[in-house]
């Protein structure tokens, strides 16, 4: 079966709870959306989410260019596919951009192709489990108030999450860090694990002097407390804190992530899917990682990385940071603290049309 249609469209999708980040005013998040079909009328989807609208209308004419070549491929030969694309668009990369335009073709055909034989795309992608462990990481910003982050903490909780992260980063001294965290430990208790984003705001001896306050404070984990680039760094700071750093987020190729877990692996790896090009290049960084028993989790996209951690023996947990809600119908479930996978085929979701067509930005 092969693919004999792509459409590609830009979405302007408003957020239900906006947010201030850097001073600024949140209020809706760019989706490039692609959908690949077939000539029986079977359609895969995928999007990337960007928060800037720099560069988002050449991010969709770079899409929409490399969309052609899907026509006539075959719907199961992802990683030919994959690889013609990166061929065409690895002219201008690799990574940034191109990786991004491939990315919600990939996620697509990938979604097609799980369609196509009736299968939710976790169990296409290997059905290792259909629910995993999920943390709340959404309205957890540094503008809030102590109180402020402790009821955004316990709302979460309230809401059946067994785990939260919040964003650090923002004040002058390790001891101020500290009780943020003791303000959210405060009010979900002890049985809730607390995560930190410090948002690569740090250089390493801050790094260093309020790692040793945050595990002190009891956290689960240490989120990108400096700059990626810095190898050594962070191969530094693993060496002298007990509490698990996580990173990886900001990563587009292969060979980055190779280095990374060869010079300073770290406890969790987390993947952005539009940076990394997608769910065929995702799911080889994965591998690498279970190689060196590197757990793995998914930077936000909750709705699909459900899928890609459920497939996988070493997946840790979901991030929840909803940005696509109102383009669809419904979410994955949340029972008992775990994200579960929905069982219908491909991703187990559907658009909401009425909204896709009202968020649409001509172009």
């Amino acid at each position: 079966m092969k693919i004999n249609s792509v459409t590609i469209d830009l979405l302007k999708v408003p957020l239900e709870k906006p947010y201030v980040a850097a001073g600024k005013p949140v209020d809706s998040y760019w989706h490039v959306l692609s959908r690949v079909a077939t000539a029986d009328g079977t359609v895969g989807f995928g999007y990337v989410v960007v928060l800037n609208d720099s560069l988002v209308r050449a991010l969709v004419h770079a899409t929409r260019e490399l969309g052609q070549l899907l026509i006539g491929r075959q719907v199961f030969e992802m990683e030919a596919t994959w690889a013609r694309l990166m061929e065409v668009g690895g002219r201008f990369g690799p990574g940034g951009m191109v990786n991004f335009a491939i990315s919600s073709l990939d996620m697509a055909q990938w979604d097609l192709a799980a369609k196509t034989v009736g299968q939710p795309l976790y169990r296409l992608l290997g059905g290792y489990r259909d629910r995993l462990p999920s943390y709340a990481s959404d309205g957890m910003w540094y503008n809030l108030s102590l109180d402020e982050l402790g009821n955004a903490a316990s709302n979460h909780v309230t809401r059946g999450f067994s785990a939260v992260k919040l964003r650090i980063g923002h004040e002058a001294l390790p001891q101020n860090e500290a009780r943020r965290v003791r303000a959210v430990r405060e009010a979900v208790g002890e049985s809730t694990r607390i995560l930190v984003d410090a948002t690569e705001t740090w250089n390493v001896p801050q790094a260093i002097a309020t790692g040793y306050a945050l595990q002190e404070a009891g956290i689960h984990w240490l989120e990108d407390p400096i700059d990626h680039e810095d190898i050594a760094g962070l191969a530094r700071l693993s060496s002298v804190l007990q509490v698990t750093i996580a990173t990886g987020e900001h990563y587009y190729l292969l060979s980055e992530f190779e280095r990374l877990f060869q010079e300073s692996p770290p406890g969790v790896v987390i993947i952005d899917l539009a940076r990394v090009g997608g769910i065929t290049p995702w799911r080889h960084v994965a591998s690498m990682a279970r190689a060196r028993n590197i757990l793995v989790c998914g930077h936000v996209l909750p709705e699909w990385h459900v899928h890609m951690l459920s497939a996988i023996p070493n997946g840790h947990m979901v991030e929840y940071v909803p940005r696509s809600e109102a383009i669809l119908d419904d979410m994955p479930k949340l029972e008992e603290g775990e994200l579960v996978a929905p069982e219908q085929a491909g991703i187990g979701l559907s658009l909401n049309e009425h909204n896709v067509r009202r968020f649409t930005v001509a172009i």
